[in-house]
């Protein structure tokens, strides 16, 4: 089977959760769509919708997670609050959403020390791109992907993307 990963940054809330909603109308479910920022980033763009996301109420891979969600909330609010399929990593100060969520989970305790970059490259993206989107995060980037269905679709997602103010896109 191909994959066909796409990715890309975001330097603000709203481009970022306009790209993620966008995901959603293509049918694709909170599951499938990879969200990864940091706890510093989350706390600045998010902490307004009334979200969240505490330690201790589900393990997943020795980290707890789980969350409450009040009022009406974005997309991506929804996602980073969404139990089961949110993971903190406090070591490394990462929320992760979505399939890299389950990636880290499922790989243990050796997944979450692995890093992100780790599981970026795990997940298709080429070790450079990962290393950039590693950098960005710590910046305050919000990086959004998928696994488009065919490469044509991944063509028009990325064109979505970038549309939606996405910058170092992987494709």
């Amino acid at each position: 089977m191909t994959n066909y990963l796409v990715t890309g940054e975001f330097n603000n809330k709203e481009s970022a959760d306009r790209a993620y909603e966008s995901m959603l109308n293509r049918g694709y479910t909170r599951d499938k769509i990879h969200l990864v920022m940091s706890e510093a980033t989350r706390s600045t763009h998010y902490a307004d919708s009334n979200v969240k996301v505490e330690t201790g109420s589900q393990t997943m891979a020795g980290t707890g997670t789980g969350a409450a969600i009040g009022g009406t909330v974005g997309a991506v609010a929804a996602a980073i609050a969404a139990v089961g399929t949110s993971l903190i990593l406090p070591g490394l100060g990462l929320i992760v959403a979505g399939p890299l969520a389950a990636a880290l989970a499922g790989a243990g305790a050796g997944g979450v020390t692995g890093g992100v970059i780790g599981a970026l490259i795990g997940s298709g993206i080429p070790e450079e791109k990962a290393i950039i989107y590693e950098k960005g995060l710590r910046e305050g980037n919000i990086m959004i992907g998928v696994h488009a269905r065919n490469a044509e679709e991944a063509r028009e997602i990325e064109a979505e993307l970038r549309m939606n103010g996405a910058f170092n896109i992987h494709s």
